[in-house]
Parts: structure tokens; sequence; C-alpha cells
């Protein structure tokens, strides 16, 4: 079994890039984080709204590896947790190698069912320009390697607060890749 933990929890009720460092974030099981802009069952993503306002949420709430603030600072790049809109931000999982499906189970009941891939968009530009290059990689195979975090679904509710262990249970075999979602 792989442990984690949780290093920053953000939210912001506007549908700015940045979300806003907090002590705590509630969960709420089917919607999202509360008072997020993007909590719902439905899409709350402009671009996705503008495309087909019903479709589920599959962005309810969204996860950054510290390690990729790291990485990027090495880079030159000034990012801190929240900056690039993540909702939570994780260390010591490999979160973009996750098969689609797992579940992350967050404090003492919190489970985030992982949906796929953030395609990163132009907007991380308007952060800092190249921070959108920045965070797209190709592997040995030539292929687009997204490393803008994972997008969940949240499962069942609860608080979440910085240093709260995360778990990963993976899904019955046989494992799918994560897609952008």
């Amino acid at each position: 079994m792989s442990f984690g933990r949780v290093t920053s929890v953000n939210k912001s009720n506007t549908h700015s890039m940045r979300k806003w460092n907090e002590q705590t974030i509630e969960l709420l099981e089917g919607l999202g984080v509360k008072d997020d802009a993007h909590m719902g069952k439905t899409v709350k993503h402009r671009s996705r709204v503008a495309k087909d306002p019903l479709q589920p949420n599959l962005r309810q709430i969204h996860l950054i590896h510290s390690e990729l603030h790291i990485e990027l600072q090495e880079k030159g790049f000034r990012v801190t947790p929240g900056d690039m809109g993540e909702n939570i931000t994780t260390e010591g999982i490999d979160i973009l190698n996750l098969p689609q499906n797992s579940i992350l189970k967050i404090g003492s009941q919190s489970q985030v069912q992982i949906t796929g891939l953030r395609n990163p968009c132009s907007q991380l530009d308007g952060i800092q320009p190249g921070l959108m290059k920045a965070v797209l990689d190709r592997n040995e195979q030539g292929e687009l390697v997204r490393k803008a975090g994972i997008m969940g679904i949240v499962l069942c509710g609860g608080v979440i607060s910085i240093g709260d262990k995360i778990e990963i249970e993976l899904p019955p075999l046989p494992h799918l890749k994560l897609e952008k979602v």
C-alpha cells in the first residue's frame, strides 16, 4: 500500500486560475470542494460549459504533486501551491502514473476517484510566460506527457487538512492509463 500526504489545500469561489491557500477544505460527495467555483454535478470549467453544460463534472477536484512545484522552481518559475489552480497539493505519490479510477483516501474519511489528467491550457502562461510549455513533455516514445496534475470526483466527503495522510486504493486489473479529461 502506498501513502503520501497533503501539503496544501486551496480553493477559490471565482473562475480565476489561482486558488487561495486554506487551513482546511471541505469535500462534498458528488460535488467537489465546498465554496469552490468548480463545485457541481455538471461541468463548471467555462470551456466545457460552452460545449455542453449538462455533461458530468469529472473535474470536481484538481490535485498537483508538490514535486512538480520543485521541478518548475528549478527551471526558474515562481510557483507555489494553488498558483496553478489545484485544490490539493500532494507529496510522496506519483499521481501522474496512477491508473484511472484509483481511489485516494484522504484524511479520516474523504475519498476521491481519479478520472484523468488535467489538460493544461494557455491560462498558465498568464501566471508566467512559458509555464504551459514547462508542464508538457515527451516520453521516449514521443508521446505527449501532461504534468499539470490529475482530476477527480468526490466519492465520500469530509474535511481535509494540511498534513493529512493519503492512501491509494488501486482499481481492479487491467489498469487503464490516465487520459486527459
